[in-house]
């Protein structure tokens, strides 16, 4: 890379804080700083053309973990520990809202539904039958009941009679939300560079040398934010989960409004005005999900498929408009990762799918780290 005086002067010197990833933790990281220190020099680097992880590929869902995914996590999690995790992404989703105005992010609070298959009794009876402690250990974080049995009026095929309803979920415009960060990064004098990908990094006494191929720079500190690619960072503790989705052509007189989970949260869907965003899936091939290059499956497609025309919108035709995948960051914890991993250099990675809930917060205590 060869640059000029002008690009050496303006992008490459005197940087006090360089943070890669320019997604929802990368960008409010970034901006908080600003809050910090405002006469600093601050640089996002970005290896996609945008925020290559799921920053922009999720599925907008302002949501905090459904009925079955708080059951499934308590087997794996303290009590404390469950409800710590929906504290701190009910606040990420405050903080969110705080930062962007519920406008520009388009938030529609519909509520969240959870629908359980016909064949699925043994879970689904669990699920009703713990729904009274879930809502007594989460009474202090939302003051009123949160889950609550609610008859099927969407008219969903193969599934029970009842849904579980929760008013305190919402959907968001995901493209909304990135461009607004961007916009307030840029007002903010922050440097956005994409398409730059960090290969090393060489920590020295007072800066760390930041290595893009074969040319480098010095910054005074150095902040990933690289959530699903963070695996080398973290010694193994963030798995990379490949999540695919697809959305419909519109869909004349769609009835269903809201945010909907299925199976502990392994599928969910919604709707986006009058089309059908339906997602999930790596619980069929956790080994083949389980990676970092973006793309679909047969597999999954067919699956989503299916569960669009047979349980979504049954007995209907209905086109696809479009595929994509996202790359999330998951481990054997839910619990994120924000730490100092040595004197200049930290990171804030391990979102579990929950970014748009979560990564707001954990931005915000990755800067706090400085």
């Amino acid at each position: 890379m060869q640059l000029s005086y002008w690009e050496l002067k303006n992008w490459f010197t005197h940087v006090d804080f360089t943070v890669v990833g320019s997604g929802i933790v990368g960008l409010h990281a970034a901006l908080r700083l600003r809050e910090k220190f405002p006469e600093s020099k601050i640089l996002v680097l970005e290896k996609g053309m945008l925020p290559q992880g799921a920053s922009t590929k999720n599925a907008g869902f302002a949501c905090f973990g459904s009925l079955s995914e708080i059951i499934d996590d308590l087997k794996s999690h303290s009590e404390e520990e469950v409800i710590d995790l929906i504290q701190k992404r009910t606040k990420g989703l405050q903080l969110l809202r705080k930062r962007l105005g519920d406008a520009a992010i388009d938030y529609k609070p519909y509520g969240g539904y959870e629908l359980f298959l016909e064949n699925d009794d043994t879970f689904y009876s669990e699920c009703l039958g713990k729904l009274p402690f879930i809502n007594e250990i989460l009474n202090p974080v939302f003051r009123s009941p949160v889950f609550a049995k609610e008859v099927d009026r969407f008219g969903f095929g193969g599934s029970k009679e009842y849904l579980i309803f929760n008013p305190f979920e919402a959907q968001i415009d995901t493209g909304n939300m990135m461009q607004e960060l961007l916009k307030q990064a840029v007002s903010q004098n922050i440097l956005i560079l994409n398409q730059q990908t960090v290969t090393s990094y060489l920590e020295k006494n007072d800066h760390v040398e930041v290595a893009l191929g074969d040319f480098s720079f010095p910054t005074r500190k150095l902040l990933f934010a690289t959530n699903g690619f963070a695996s080398a960072l973290t010694g193994g503790q963030v798995k990379p989960a490949r999540a695919q989705v697809l959305i419909t052509q519109p869909i004349p007189n769609l009835d269903i409004k809201g945010t909907f989970h299925l199976d502990r949260g392994y599928y969910y869907f919604r709707n986006v005005g009058d089309r059908i965003l339906l997602g999930g899936g790596r619980n069929l091939d956790f080994e083949t999900e389980n990676t970092t290059v973006f793309g679909e499956t047969e597999l999954v497609q067919k699956k989503l498929e299916a569960l669009l025309k047979e349980v979504i919108l049954p007995n209907q035709e209905v086109a696809i408009a479009h595929r994509w995948s996202g790359i999330m960051g998951m481990g054997n914890s839910k619990k994120p990762i924000v730490t100092q991993l040595s004197d200049q250099v930290y990171c804030g990675v391990r979102l579990g799918g929950m970014g748009v809930a979560i990564g707001s917060l954990i931005g915000t205590e990755l800067a706090d780290l400085v």
